[in-house]
């Protein structure tokens, strides 16, 4: 049996279409009326992931959290065993006390010879005296054996000895001489063994620096979200073990065409809503917005045909409105940011903040 539209049909059937076309035109305008002085864009929830790594290489000793736990900044999250560094460590250490032993040593050694060099100067003083005494007998004997008043052995015997007294001070300044580098090479001796110290000293800073390394801690707070390594594992310096998310650094990145994101400014008002929870209107801060276009990612949809060039635009989600809610953080939702292009148009209903009860 065929159907078929009869003359009576013809008016009721235009009026329906008409009704029908008249509503969705009226709807399609609210919609825009809406929309007017908003954009928005799509994207997915992010966060700032840091790598928990090893400073040195080593075999992985305890993990002690697993995946999904949420971790405080400065929590233990793993270790690394130590048995080798605190070997050295003591190996440092001994090196340190024979360093200030030789150091002492060599003060010793210092004072030592600046008592050598004391006596050798009163040995200069007592040549000097005995060298004057001589010079005097010499001068007196010279004198009298012209005059035939001394023998002329005796004159002979004071020149020898007035030769001797010359050669013993000559003896004793040069023995000082010998004391005074004596002291120099006892001084740079002491310095030697003073840089000992101090190398000893850093190397058991360093090793100990190295020891505290191999305790991992949190540097923020956040979850962990992969578990790379395991107890038992030997990992190469900077080798990674745990993947943590930082749920105080949530944000959507998005993008919007130029006349959007030209009039977008920094820091101000944005919306997000995500497709799992429709109803939920999360707050936000727009803290970046790119100053070169880009080709448009895949994955970004735009209300009608897909634009050539894109802005990116971030929105970030404030610390203090996650410091509840950190249990539903979860990276990858995705889901719409709204910002305003018109400074005076208000949030239309759906977008309005909730009052916490």
């Amino acid at each position: 049996m065929k159907f078929k539209i009869t003359p009576k049909m013809v008016i009721p059937v235009v009026l329906l279409l008409l009704v029908a076309g008249g509503f969705y035109f009226s709807q399609v305008r609210a919609d825009k009326e809406l929309h007017r002085g908003f954009a928005s864009g799509n994207g997915r929830i992010e966060a700032t992931e840091i790598d928990i790594a090893t400073k040195l290489s080593g075999r992985v000793d305890k993990i002690l959290v697993d995946e999904g736990d949420y971790v405080k900044e400065g929590q233990l999250l793993a270790v690394m065993q130590t048995n080798t560094l605190e070997a050295e460590l003591e190996e440092a250490k001994a090196q340190l006390q024979k360093a200030i032993t030789d150091e002492k040593s060599a003060v010793a050694q210092v004072v030592q010879r600046e008592s050598d060099k004391k006596v050798s100067e009163a040995f200069v003083l007592e040549r000097t005296s005995t060298l004057d005494a001589m010079q005097r007998r010499y001068n007196r004997s010279k004198l009298l054996v012209g005059k035939g008043a001394v023998p002329i052995e005796e004159f002979d015997d004071d020149e020898t000895n007035l030769s001797g007294a010359k050669a013993s001070l000559a003896s004793a300044k040069a023995q000082v001489m010998v004391n005074q580098a004596a002291i120099e090479a006892a001084k740079a001796d002491v310095i030697s063994r003073q840089a000992d110290i101090k190398a000893a000293e850093a190397k058991i800073k360093r090793i100990e620096a190295d020891i505290e390394d191999s305790y991992l801690l949190a540097p923020r707070s956040g979850r962990i979200q992969y578990r790379v390594a395991q107890p038992g594992e030997v990992l190469g310096a900077g080798g990674k073990l745990l993947n943590l998310v930082d749920l105080t650094d949530i944000y959507m990145t998005f993008y919007l065409p130029e006349m959007a994101a030209g009039q977008v400014a920094l820091d101000s008002e944005a919306r997000i809503v995500l497709d799992a929870f429709p109803k939920t209107v999360i707050p936000a801060r727009i803290s970046f917005v790119a100053s070169v276009a880009q080709f448009t990612p895949k994955t970004v949809e735009t209300e009608v045909e897909r634009q050539k060039l894109m802005f990116r635009v971030k929105a970030n989600i404030p610390p203090e409105y996650l410091e509840d809610r950190v249990e539903y953080v979860k990276t990858g939702l995705p889901g719409l940011t709204w910002v305003k292009v018109d400074a005076g148009a208000d949030w239309p209903e759906f977008l309005k903040l909730k009052e916490s009860k």
